[in-house]
């Protein structure tokens, strides 16, 4: 797999690293990248198996590249780390699809907060979208290069108004454990409303509970394998 992150070799200092802002605490997972973890909620941003592994996985492979469109538009539930968009930036030089990507995100990381994290080595070009798409304005469209357009929309998935219709939907959520109201069969179908005929929902839970809320929504829903240290992973297309 591609090295996307320069390991730090003090561990001990980056674990003391604690936000003042949900109480999020820097954390190294198995693959050598980091999360965050939000006490509050006893929940991790990404799995701690790898976090670079489960992004590549479940939203690069099973979801961008999984769909055959040359111009997708995304919607990803949970800007969070910014993992998931600049992969996805990093995807279309490779693939030459154009994205329109719409992010919500409530609780936006603080400067020394994304600045801390690994992904990407300092000086090199994907460093640099990473930090730009932390630093480029909310609720405002921007292009971070000729094929990648991103809104970062600061606003909660249960009471917002999706702006799009999507082909791919990164569903990015916290788990249903922390955030039961985010995976309701209302929240899926007013998703599924949201999106384009054949369009693709990819997430990295496989309950039973969430794949029927996603069937009750109209999705066509399958169980496919998930990333390392997890079995299965969920698909979903709309019908």
């Amino acid at each position: 797999m591609t090295q996307y992150w320069k390991p730090l070799w003090n561990i001990s200092a980056i674990n003391e690293f604690v936000s003042p802002v949900m109480k999020r605490t820097l954390k190294i997972t198995a693959d050598g990248s980091h999360t965050f973890h939000v006490s509050d909620i006893d929940e991790s941003y990404h799995s701690l198996h790898g976090a670079i592994q489960e992004s590549l996985h479940v939203f690069i492979k099973e979801g961008f590249l999984f769909h055959p469109g040359r111009e997708l538009r995304i919607l990803e539930t949970g800007f969070g780390t910014g993992l998931n968009a600049a992969l996805t930036c990093m995807e279309t030089g490779k693939t030459g699809k154009k994205i329109r990507y719409d992010s919500l995100e409530l609780y936006p990381l603080a400067a020394n907060e994304y600045s801390q994290l690994n992904y990407f080595e300092k000086g090199t070009r994907s460093r640099e979208i990473f930090i730009r798409l932390h630093e480029c304005e909310w609720n405002r469209s921007v292009n971070i290069s000729p094929l990648f357009n991103i809104i970062k929309l600061q606003c909660n998935l249960v009471t917002c108004e999706l702006p799009g219709k999507y082909e791919l939907v990164y569903f990015d959520a916290f788990s249903p454990r922390a955030q039961p109201e985010q995976w309701r069969t209302e929240i899926f179908r007013k998703i599924h409303n949201a999106m384009t005929s054949g369009g693709v929902l990819v997430t990295y839970c496989a309950s039973g509970k969430v794949r029927r809320n996603m069937e009750e929504s109209g999705l066509l829903v399958q169980k496919i394998p998930g990333p390392p240290g997890k079995r299965e992973m969920i698909r979903g297309v709309k019908k």
